[in-house]
């Protein structure tokens, strides 16, 4: 299958749930993906394909689906696995940032020691959306001191212009909307 019919197979399967979690909301439930391990693994393929040669010693995924894809992609990448977590489920000394939502703030961690400085990373998460989570991982890994090579997500919501959060980082995604 050529990567553009790969790409098609793969937005194929994933299916919009309606006023989830809440009323107006069009969430992209990505777990029929993850259920056809020929669609899961060509995504982890599509996820980690611009990344092979930029010599990625670490991936970072965030809380929870980046999780998914992270680990996978680390191990295409050879690479470790570093997650960043809500606050109080990472249980070493941490470094947080805590950012804005629509609706109030939230908080993210990375233990202290999880990245020696002047590492390459890789963001990882399955969905890129209004880039505000994106961006605080960003500055996380930064206050760490790693060298951020990229993001790389399954599924970008282009319409909420997540990406202008970003600039200057590598931003890839598979499947747009």
């Amino acid at each position: 299958m050529s990567s553009k019919n790969n790409i098609k197979a793969i937005a194929k399967k994933i299916r919009d749930i309606q006023d989830f979690p809440k009323k107006g909301i069009v969430f992209k439930d990505i777990t029929p993906v993850l259920s056809d391990i020929e669609l899961f693994r060509l995504s982890i393929e599509a996820m980690a394909k611009p990344f092979m040669k930029q010599n990625i010693d670490v991936v970072v995924g965030i809380e929870s689906r980046g999780f998914i894809f992270g680990t996978p992609i680390a191990d295409k990448l050879n690479a470790a696995f570093v997650p960043i977590r809500k606050p109080g489920k990472l249980p070493w000394s941490t470094e947080n940032i805590e950012y804005e939502l629509e609706y109030g703030t939230d908080t993210l961690e990375i233990h202290t020691d999880a990245i020696d400085e002047e590492q390459n990373i890789l963001i990882v998460d399955d969905l890129l959306a209004t880039g505000g989570t994106a961006e605080a991982a960003c500055k996380l890994v930064s206050k760490v001191k790693g060298t951020i090579k990229g993001l790389t997500v399954l599924v970008e919501l282009e319409f909420l212009n997540g990406r202008e959060k970003l600039n200057p980082y590598n931003v890839h995604s598979i499947v747009k909307y």
